[in-house]
């Protein structure tokens, strides 16, 4: 899973949108967002400011892309140890899916149950 801030940056730079544009739209200081791309602020917490993030990249709320944006801003606030461990990191997205009340599927609801036991 792609760090939050480096995952805004190569969907902003994709779509050709300046940091100053950027952070004009969302009303955001320059700076301080430049240091959340660089992973040397955490991202932000808010759904409502993440949902904003994803207006001003053109996601819809309904895509994978939004919903990476969505997983990769709360992975951020996840404890370091269980960061730590690849498994643990690649089934985040399942967690966050099924937390947010998303349909993860069945496979995916084992695979995290059986991680979760065995940790």
């Amino acid at each position: 899973m792609k760090k939050f801030g480096e995952y805004v940056k190569l969907l902003r730079e994709g779509k050709r949108i300046s940091l100053r544009k950027f952070c004009l739209e969302l009303e955001y200081d320059p700076s301080n967002w430049s240091k959340i791309e660089r992973g040397m602020l955490p991202p932000p917490k808010s759904k409502q400011f993440l949902t904003r993030i994803g207006e001003v990249l053109g996601l819809n709320e309904e895509s994978e892309e939004f919903y990476y944006l969505l997983d990769s801003a709360a992975a951020a606030h996840v404890p370091a140890e269980l960061v730590e461990n690849e498994e643990f990191l690649d089934i985040l997205p399942v967690f966050f899916r099924a937390s947010r009340g998303d349909n993860p599927t069945n496979k995916e609801l084992e695979n995290l149950i059986n991680l979760l036991k065995n940790s």
